[in-house]
């Protein structure tokens, strides 16, 4: 029998993502993004809003389209293989890292550029004012 293991996240990036080459060449980039989630009894009782940090690595072209494209932030879509680890911090304590190697990514929120130009680019073509919408000149 096949098995699987996959993750989808939603969330912020937390970090400008870090791009470098491994020992072979390879390029691998890593970035940190944030995902929030809301605590709390349905009945009206406190309701609490956690953050859970994962750690992201691309690797190969992936990881040159995200040092491309990822800035500390935007809002993005991360599908891959999740692998929780173990480290010792710096105090000498035990933390959990919530590891991903990404298999792809998109951007969710308009890119930064576009936005501050009112996207015009991706704007769909608007019929003057005053003028009549007549669906016989639709091609189709």
């Amino acid at each position: 029998m096949a098995s699987v293991s996959k993750i989808i996240i939603i969330g912020n990036v937390g970090r400008d993502p870090e791009l470098r080459m491994t020992p072979n060449g390879r390029p691998v980039c890593e970035f940190s993004v944030a995902v929030n989630r809301v605590t709390g009894r349905s009945d009206g009782g406190d309701r609490q809003e956690q953050t859970d940090w994962y750690r992201v690595s691309c690797w190969s072209q992936l990881a040159e389209r995200a040092q491309q494209m990822i800035t500390k932030g935007r809002l993005v879509f991360v599908e891959g293989r999740f692998t929780p680890r173990t480290y010792t911090d710096r105090e000498g304590k035990e933390r959990l890292s919530l590891d991903i190697s990404a298999n792809d990514f998109q951007m969710l929120d308009p890119r930064p550029d576009r936005a501050a130009m009112g996207d015009t680019a991706q704007a769909a073509p608007r019929a003057a004012e005053g003028e009549k919408f007549d669906p016989d000149e639709i091609p189709f």
